[in-house]
């Protein structure tokens, strides 16, 4: 189910009555390796690493946001409205036995990709 219009923060940065998306990966429960890829309606547009923030201004209406960590994937279906600005937090997350397969060169990190208020 799409989020509606007008449910993220007005945003005085935003120009031009666009929209505005923030992908932040700066947890505490991040464990700070594996990249996460952002794609925002089919495109790429940003590699996060830890401790790393991406924005970038759309125009108002329908997206699809997805995150992946090449494992798992996480997808949102957004409807922005003028002016309005969605954050998003994305955590690469060890699972059960995660560090256990480390010594064997892959471990499977599980991906949360929630929108943060």
């Amino acid at each position: 189910m799409a989020d509606q219009p007008g449910q993220g923060d007005a945003d005085a940065n935003v120009v031009g009555g666009e929209a505005r998306i923030t992908v932040h990966r700066d947890s505490p429960g991040d464990v700070g390796f594996r990249d996460i890829f952002v794609s925002l309606d089919g495109k790429r547009l940003a590699v996060l690493e830890a401790n790393e923030t991406f924005t970038v201004n759309v125009k108002p209406g329908p997206h699809q946001l997805r995150a992946d960590n090449t494992l798992f994937w996480k997808t949102h279906d957004l409807v922005l409205g003028p002016g309005e600005h969605v954050r998003f937090v994305a955590i690469n997350k060890a699972g059960f036995g995660a560090f256990a397969f480390m010594f064997l060169g892959a471990a499977p990190l599980y991906l949360t990709f929630e929108r943060d208020n």
